[in-house]
C-alpha cells in the first residue's frame, strides 16, 4: 500500500445541473482534489489537459453529447496587440498592477460585490459572503497570486504599485508553462476602460516577462455571447480530442 494515498488523484462526477452558458442544456463535471505536496504538479498537468481550478478542486466539463466548452490559451510569444488592444492599453496606462500573495481584504470584497451585483446578479456567486470570498482566494495548495490594479501615484515607479483606489483584481495561478487566470473582477462603473480586456493583456505582458509561453483563459463556449471575447486573443491554442490546436484567425 502506498505511503501517500493522496499521490494518486481520485476523480468524481457531479450530478447533472442546468448549464450556465447554453439555455436548455445540462452540465456535468469531473473533478478531483488538489491537496498535498504534489498539488502544484498535478495542477500543471490537469490545466494542460483542460481542467480549471476552483479553490482546492480541479474540474472540467463532462457533459453527455456536448463538447461546446473548449479550453483556450494565448500564445504569448507570437501575440501582437492590434489597434483596438493598443487603445485599451492606452486607456489604462494610469493603472499599476502589483502581484502579491493570495490574501483577501475587505477592500477586495467590496469591489467583488459591486462587480458581481452589476454583472452577474443572478449567477452562482451572487450570494457569496465575505467568508466565501476569503475561501475562494485563500483555499489553494498551488502557486497562486493576486494581482491588484490601482491608479498610479507619484511614487509608483519606486514602490512598484499604485496608490489610488482598487480598480481590478485577478486571481492567477503560476504554472510551469504559463499563467492561468482563475477569476478576475473590476470596477463595473468604468466601462470605457474595458478592464476585462486590459487584465488579459497585462497577463500576456507578465507571462512574457516571466518567460512563460501561455496565458490560460479557461473555456470558450461556442454559442455563448459572454464567452465570445476569448476568440479575440490570437494566436491561441484550443484543446481538441487530438490535442492543442493553433488558431490564427
Amino acid at each position: 500500500m502506498s505511503e501517500h494515498p493522496r499521490d494518486t488523484p481520485q476523480f468524481y462526477l457531479t450530478a447533472p445541473s442546468p448549464c450556465p452558458y447554453l439555455p436548455g442544456r445540462e452540465e456535468r463535471k469531473v473533478f478531483t482534489h488538489l491537496v498535498g505536496e504534489r498539488a502544484g504538479a498535478l495542477n500543471d498537468v490537469l490545466t494542460q489537459g483542460g481542467f480549471r481550478r476552483s479553490q482546492s478542486i480541479a474540474y472540467r466539463p463532462a457533459c453527455e453529447g456536448c463538447r461546446a466548452c473548449v479550453s483556450v490559451r494565448i500564445c504569448v510569444d507570437d501575440f501582437v496587440e492590434g489597434r483596438s488592444f493598443r487603445r485599451v492599453l492606452a486607456d489604462n496606462a494610469d493603472l499599476v498592477g502589483a502581484m502579491k500573495a493570495p490574501t483577501p481584504t475587505s477592500e477586495q470584497y467590496g469591489l467583488f460585490r459591486s462587480y458581481v451585483t452589476a454583472r452577474h446578479g443572478s449567477g452562482g456567486m451572487a450570494d457569496m459572503s465575505v467568508l466565501d470570498y476569503a475561501m475562494m482566494v485563500e483555499d489553494t495548495h498551488v502557486e497562486t497570486r493576486l494581482v491588484e490594479y490601482r491608479k498610479a501615484g507619484p511614487d509608483s515607479r519606486i514602490l512598484g504599485r499604485g496608490t489610488g483606489d482598487l480598480m481590478a483584481v485577478a486571481l492567477t495561478d503560476v504554472l510551469s508553462d504559463g499563467l492561468s487566470m482563475v477569476y478576475s473582477f473590476y470596477n463595473p462603473n468604468v466601462a470605457h476602460r474595458s478592464l476585462g480586456t486590459f487584465l488579459i493583456l497585462d497577463h500576456v505582458a507578465r507571462a512574457r516577462e516571466m518567460k512563460l509561453p501561455f496565458v490560460y483563459l479557461g473555456y470558450w463556449v461556442q454559442g455563448s455571447r459572454k464567452m465570445d471575447y476569448k476568440r479575440r486573443f490570437l494566436p491561441q491554442e484550443r484543446l481538441s480530442p487530438q490535442g492543442w490546436e493553433r488558431v490564427e484567425a
